[in-house]
């Protein structure tokens, strides 16, 4: 959930590109429309949003589904001090250039899943040839 919707956009697409399956929200008040208990493994929420906090927004679902693990994403995490003790998040990660790689690997820690794994340069050259005999 994020009010901004390329950062929505990005998340999801990386997310999906990764083999999971995205509902995503442009607020709060949306999200909690669309959640249901048990229907969701994972919550990624932004922090900053018109309506409700990501910290209003956690204490709403951990009090329909305890146990539902969340992340929550800042651009100011660091500057308000936002942390999993203050927050009720699992794991928060603040916005900036490294934010996809901490948030793949917070997604899979969380569901206990292993990235998936990448194919040498080789094996992917060897594939090619195989697919276009021509090619050198």
């Amino acid at each position: 959930m994020d009010d901004n919707a390329n950062g929505l956009a990005a998340r999801k697409c990386v997310l999906e590109e990764l083999g999971y399956r995205i509902t995503t929200a442009s607020g709060a008040l949306e999200a909690l429309d669309v959640f249901q208990p048990g229907a969701f493994d994972l919550i990624i929420t932004d922090y900053r949003m018109p309506m409700m906090d990501g910290v209003a927004f956690i204490e709403q679902i951990r009090a329909r589904e305890p146990k539902v693990p969340v992340i929550l994403i800042s651009g100011f995490a660091d500057a308000l001090g936002l942390n999993e003790q203050n927050t009720g998040a699992d794991v928060v990660i603040q916005k900036s250039a490294t934010e996809v790689g901490h948030l793949v690997r917070a997604v899979n820690r969380l569901l206990k899943r292993k990235a998936p794994p990448r194919k040498p340069a080789v094996a992917q050259r060897n594939l090619n040839l195989k697919a276009n005999p021509k090619a050198k």
